[in-house]
């Protein structure tokens, strides 16, 4: 079966959302979906989630599952706000719980943050399915970005997060806490074990030099051809190196402690104060 795919370009973060509908009915499924945030004031915004939830709206879309790739470091999940406005269970992968392990500890969350995984209303195993009407998705745990990656087969399309980007500008970074490179190279090989026809679809865009559009779809065939750091024969040992360098030059994104923050509790903010205000924690030298 063959998703209807709506992407919806978010411009401050390069994130891709989508909406993937079921052909054949109104059941769909919102895919790493944005909440607008300035850093510089701590103001938040739902303008790019309301662009979503008018769609959803407009063509008479019922959401089943607000789903998340992964822990995203660079942008704020607008998940909690959709469910509330539109309905849905909000999934994730099983590994969460190492996620918010780990950053529970770097932020420092002490024992009221619940680290198994309750704030989400699914947790996937490698090997689980789930149904958006009669279109049915399966769940590959593909790890190395974060611990709790996850690509999701929807009919003829992968939805791949951060694990792979479009072909021209590569594949994700892995030097977050409980990243590897080599746990990133066995899991891409498992993504274009696919059929080459699999339409791929990727969570982010940067526009790589020569290219004057944002693009997020591609196939597994392509990947494999023309994927500059990992198409043609590239070995392990040769995408490891190469990874890991490059990874030591990277920054870290501008949203990485708000992102992580709200997006380990399911896009929810921390618990506010007696005065009812919310905020954010900076860890010092720990990132």
């Amino acid at each position: 079966m063959k998703p209807d795919v709506k992407a919806f370009f978010d411009k401050a973060t390069n994130t891709i959302s989508f909406v993937v509908k079921d052909p054949t009915g109104l059941s769909c499924a919102i895919i790493d979906s944005v909440l607008d945030f300035d850093y510089s004031s701590g103001r938040t915004d739902t303008k790019s989630a309301d662009e979503v939830i008018q769609y959803v709206k407009d063509n008479g879309l019922k959401v089943e599952w607000l789903l998340e790739s992964h822990v995203h470091a660079d942008h704020l999940s607008a998940a909690p706000y959709i469910q509330e406005e539109l309905g849905g269970k909000i999934g994730i992968g099983q590994n969460i719980t190492l996620v918010q392990d780990t950053f529970g500890k770097i932020f420092n969350e002490g024992t009221q943050f619940q680290r198994d995984g309750s704030q989400f209303d699914q947790l996937f195993l490698e090997g689980d399915s789930f149904m958006i009407g009669q279109l049915r998705g399966d769940v590959m745990h593909t790890p190395g970005h974060t611990p709790a990656c996850l690509t999701y087969v929807i009919g003829d399309a992968a939805f791949v997060g951060d694990t792979l980007f479009m072909p021209d500008f590569g594949t994700a970074r892995c030097d977050f806490p409980g990243g590897s490179s080599e746990t990133l190279f066995n899991s891409i090989q498992r993504i274009l074990s696919l059929p080459d026809e699999t339409r791929i679809f990727v969570g982010h865009d940067y526009k790589a030099p020569g290219r004057d559009e944002y693009a997020w779809e591609t196939t597994v065939a392509e990947q494999k051809a023309r994927n500059v750091h990992i198409g043609g024969e590239a070995s392990k040992e040769a995408f490891v190196k190469m990874r890991d360098g490059r990874d030591s030059t990277l920054a870290m994104p501008k949203l990485i402690i708000p992102s992580l923050q709200v997006n380990m509790r399911a896009g929810q903010m921390p618990e506010p104060d007696e005065d009812g205000d919310v905020f954010l924690k900076v860890p010092v030298n720990k990132l």
